[in-house]
């Protein structure tokens, strides 16, 4: 019973995320989307690639169930796996990403929490691992992009949150004085500790 309750909550918890990065798009011009926000590159259409890729590998090869459609290459040195190049829309994109969940819902409803899986890129000893571990791992992943999606969503219009219906008007005078409170806060700390 524990495992059908974890298995359950752990893919609720991944859907949910899933839904909340697919958000962060919403309303944004085809530019924003693409365009580097960090000095590294990071950019929003670019996470949901890189997520697509994460899953389809995971749930698909590790339990050898390769996905349905061609992989683009992942991390290799020019980090194509994290941005949409000119002739990919993000209508494409985002059809793989769901697509992808399709494939590895299937792959998490078919297979046992300790179904054996091989992760060839992991280093040893643990290649040999199980659904729940690519689960937690998987999940971790789309968290870690989901946030930081949220971060660069906020750093373009100021909008956050989870999804749409859960998102507040912008206080803008709020935020205003609360920023401000923090900066005091942060140079007055760092006065004391020079």
């Amino acid at each position: 019973m524990i495992d059908a309750y974890a298995k359950d909550s752990l893919h609720q918890r991944l859907r949910r995320d899933r839904e909340a990065l697919l958000w962060k798009l919403d309303g944004l011009s085809e530019y924003d989307v693409r365009r580097p926000l960090t000095a590294t590159g990071t950019n929003l259409l670019g996470l949901v690639k890189h997520l697509a890729t994460v899953e389809a590998r995971y749930f698909g090869e590790v339990f050898d169930r390769p996905s349905p459609e061609p992989l683009c290459r992942w991390q290799d040195s020019d980090g194509s796996d994290q941005w949409a190049i000119e002739d990919e829309t993000r209508h494409q994109i985002l059809g793989f990403y769901r697509r992808t969940w399709q494939h590895s819902d299937a792959t998490i409803a078919e297979l046992s929490l300790d179904s054996p899986g091989h992760v060839p890129w992991w280093s040893e000893p643990r290649p040999n691992t199980n659904l729940f571990a690519v689960m937690v791992h998987v999940l971790g992943e789309t968290i870690r992009h989901a946030g930081h999606a949220d971060i660069l969503r906020e750093g373009l219009d100021g909008r956050t949150g989870v999804r749409a219906e859960n998102e507040q008007p912008i206080d803008e005078a709020y935020r205003a004085a609360h920023f401000a409170r923090i900066e005091r806060t942060a140079r007055a700390a760092a006065a004391t500790k020079a």
